[in-house]
């Protein structure tokens, strides 16, 4: 055997995307490099790694067991390198922390400073549905997730980091079209959904069930970037964190529509499992968070103010 640490990052990069143009993509390598890297990994085994049916990669048995090892490869060199970091006096290590979509708008802003000034730290940030997230905390693939609704039946420690206000809303076109009567708008337009699990769906659901509002039409998005964009063209209304709609709340081209009962407000958490042992370099980016966390909410989303009463 005489692979190297490049192959085994090439051969993992195919397992986690079940694609060769998509592992050359996050590696920002061409396509043909990454081919000829792994089928010189793949010459020095006798069984196949992967199988190519039609345009599809599917991997074997034997690649997932050699995935399983390549990645326990990968850890521990990257646990020798940070031994190196930690001897020469720096904090090091690898964090990993897991947001829903939604989070996009608001964890780089909390963790910015913590990396740019901790050389020594890596950073992986997955973007992942709820589900994905509860179970990467669960096999312990996570350090920290980023949500708003808990999951039950799971020891958690958690650091509040902001509110999260959610309104109906709909485009300024739409609003002036039914003359802000929102029974016509619902009788009119359909009213859009995130997926089954999503927090936004669930908290959606159940603000129309309270308030016994049935909607003509139901639409389901899988994001709530796909659910703005479809508000914007008119194609409905929904239930949208604030958070997410800064640009087009302050343009005007996303309106609110007043409800005595709304907005509902949630609170996005920081999260880790209790039993978690947690590495310096985790404890030393808790630390930051508990310290900062209002200095960077004021600085970074003191505008949301303005829209709460």
């Amino acid at each position: 055997m005489n692979y190297t640490l490049h192959q085994l990052k090439v051969f993992l990069a195919i397992v986690d995307n079940k694609s060769i143009t998509k592992a050359a993509m996050q590696l920002n390598l061409s396509q043909p490099a990454v081919s000829i890297q792994f089928r010189n990994f793949q010459d020095q085994f006798s069984l196949p790694l992967i199988d190519v049916i039609g345009k599809k990669v599917f991997i074997t048995d034997f690649g997932n067991e050699i995935a399983k090892a390549a990645s326990n490869i990968i850890f521990e060199v990257d646990e020798i390198n940070y031994k190196i970091q930690q001897f020469n006096g720096l904090v090091s290590g690898k964090i990993k922390i897991s947001i829903v979509s939604t989070g996009k708008y608001i964890i780089p802003y909390f963790i910015s400073d913590f990396f740019m000034n901790h050389k020594g730290i890596d950073l992986v940030l997955d973007s992942l549905n709820k589900v994905q997230i509860v179970e990467s905390l669960k096999e312990n693939h996570s350090d920290f997730a980023l949500m708003t609704i808990l999951p039950p039946n799971m020891e958690l420690e958690m650091i509040d980091l902001m509110p999260n206000h959610l309104f109906l809303v709909c485009s300024k076109e739409v609003l002036s079209e039914f003359d802000n009567n929102l029974n016509a708008i619902l009788e009119n337009r359909p009213f859009l959904l995130r997926e089954l699990g999503s927090a936004t769906r669930i908290l959606s659901e159940k603000f129309l069930e309270r308030n016994k509002i049935k909607p003509s039409k139901k639409i389901e998005l899988n994001s709530n970037e796909a659910l703005k964009h479809a508000i914007l063209a008119g194609m409905g209304i929904s239930i949208l964190p604030l958070i997410g709609m800064k640009d087009q709340i302050m343009d005007g081209s996303l309106k609110i529509i007043p409800i005595n009962e709304l907005p509902i407000v949630t609170s996005w958490k920081l999260v880790w499992l209790k039993e978690k042992s947690l590495s310096p370099a985790s404890r030393a980016f808790l630390t930051y968070i508990e310290n900062e966390k209002l200095v960077l909410r004021e600085q970074h989303f003191g505008w949301m103010q303005n829209f709460i009463k």
